[in-house]
């Protein structure tokens, strides 16, 4: 409910398959993380991935300007985040990542607007929940410790997932052509449910991405 309500407050203020190949990312260099140095084989960053796109907000809903400029706003203001896990190639993790359009459905839905908001309008009513409610958003999407593949996520329906938040997702798995893939299920349950839509971000790594087409929610919202 406190998600809710602090967003219609910024507001009145203001079907790929698994069986795909990985998404192609604006990858940056194999050999380097987030700080420049020389990145071990197997344990580039998903960050590194994220960040290396340094484009303004734009009208491609399929990229990650929302997401991006997030995480950094995060650890602008909290360095010792433990967002900042994403940076660590070393450290395993499972990361899902809502795409721009993503982040306009959820301001969209929240704040019951009758359009999709721009990127930089979504960004910004995210960001006016406060950096405390958007890092525990952020958190919620991470997966910590495990590396977990798409050819894996598809042997593991009714998994449940302990996210960096503290909460959970359970993974729901579809065999069914034309729709091999799966789906998310969060806290909320009167949303529609994530679906991934991309899988296997920063492959050969011990961190790894799966695109999803709607942001995960830790509450349940009406």
């Amino acid at each position: 409910m406190r998600l809710r309500r602090r967003v219609l407050g910024v507001a009145t203020a203001v079907t790929a398959t698994i069986g795909v190949s990985s998404v192609a990312l604006m990858a940056s260099p194999a050999s380097a993380d987030t700080t420049g140095k020389a990145a071990a084989p197997g344990e580039k960053a998903l960050a590194s991935v994220l960040l290396a796109d340094k484009g303004k907000f734009d009208h491609n809903s399929k990229d990650f300007d929302v997401l991006r400029s997030a995480v950094l706003a995060v650890l602008k203001e909290k360095p010792k985040s433990p967002v900042g896990v994403l940076t660590k190639g070393d450290t395993a993790l499972t990361a899902f990542l809502p795409n721009d359009h993503a982040f306009r459905v959820l301001v969209k839905d929240i704040t019951k607007a009758h359009k999709l908001p721009s990127e930089k309008a979504a960004f910004k009513a995210v960001a006016g929940l406060g950096i405390d409610t958007v890092e525990t958003v952020l958190l919620y999407h991470v997966v910590p410790g495990a590396t977990l593949s798409s050819k894996a996520a598809l042997k593991s329906d009714d998994a449940v997932l302990k996210t960096a938040q503290g909460g959970t997702v359970k993974l729901n798995v579809s065999l069914r052509y034309p729709k091999v893939g799966f789906h998310l299920i969060d806290a909320d349950k009167s949303d529609k449910n994530a679906r991934v839509i991309g899988v296997d971000v920063n492959k050969g790594n011990k961190q790894i991405g799966h695109v999803v087409d709607r942001v995960l929610r830790p509450v349940d919202l009406p």
